[in-house]
């Protein structure tokens, strides 16, 4: 009798408080027979706070399809091994691709065990549309390269986001002006879950000044969100008249408050209808 192949648990870990692992994941790390992580001694703090003495086996960008055939191989045999990163999902801007494939491949049951992603904690609390967006990874080293990866992105994405390190965000700011304009609004998350999680909002010039008034914030891990590119209506109706349009929807009916904007700024009502009801949208 042919014995039945054991898992891979893909399982995502706390991206900083600790106490976001949930029962789920905690069960599956303690009872699988090895963990592959992507750095050993960092996830062996986090095994070592949850009381978990299970094996570890390094796996990284590095090693990742060579050491992937020993793992199907022990899953074949039965083993049931769990993958994590450093931290959050893995496979997320984090090794594991090729050995979840490969796992697939060999007839291997990859199981996911859900939790944080950096992204997603971001997205849901930064104010911009949630309904489209488009996940870039980490942006290039080179400013040029930068650059390109940004304008390849089409307008109909949604919102943007990406990860960044300390040491570059300040030039990536300097990009996002250069492809998207002065006037793009972003959003840039840092510290996500931890003490001095916080969110700036505003322009790159905004953000970079709030960056540089003092150098203790341009530290840690950062997630930046970009703004959907302005609609064809927003960008034909000025920002003053948007405004008066954004106060008088506050205290009047939406035709009243398009009808009163169009007769103070002297432009079309429908238009500004239309403006008020894609807002609502």
């Amino acid at each position: 009798m042919t014995k039945q192949s054991g898992s891979l648990y893909v399982v995502a870990t706390p991206i900083g408080n600790l106490a976001d692992i949930s029962q789920r994941a905690i069960n599956t790390l303690t009872q699988v027979s090895c963990i592959a992580a992507e750095d050993t001694r960092h996830s062996g703090k986090l095994l070592q706070h949850l009381g978990i003495s299970n094996r570890l086996l390094a796996l990284h960008d590095h090693n990742e399809k060579q050491r992937a055939a020993s793992i199907i191989e022990k899953c074949l045999a039965g083993e049931d091994i769990a993958l994590i990163s450093d931290a959050g999902t893995p496979l997320i801007s984090d090794p594991g691709y090729s050995l979840v494939r490969l796992c697939r491949e060999a007839g291997v049951p990859v199981v996911p065990v859900p939790g944080p992603c950096a992204l997603i904690t971001a997205l849901c609390a930064a104010g911009l549309p949630t309904d489209k967006f488009q996940f870039i990874g980490f942006l290039a080293p080179k400013s040029s390269q930068r650059q390109t990866q940004l304008a390849a992105v089409p307008d109909s994405a949604g919102t943007i986001i990406s990860y960044d390190t300390a040491r570059r965000i300040l030039d990536t700011l300097q990009d996002v002006v250069a492809v998207f304009g002065a006037e793009r609004q972003l959003v840039l998350a840092k510290e996500l879950t931890k003490t001095f999680e916080h969110f700036a909002c505003g322009t790159a010039a905004e953000i970079t000044q709030w960056l540089t008034e003092d150098p203790q914030r341009c530290q840690g891990e950062m997630v930046l969100m970009i703004a959907p590119a302005p609609s064809k209506a927003d960008a034909e109706i000025s920002e003053e008249v948007q405004r008066t349009l954004k106060i008088l929807l506050a205290e009047l009916p939406l035709k009243q408050a398009a009808a009163l904007t169009a007769q103070i700024h002297n432009e079309k009502k429908n238009a500004l209808y239309q403006l008020a009801l894609s807002w609502q949208s």
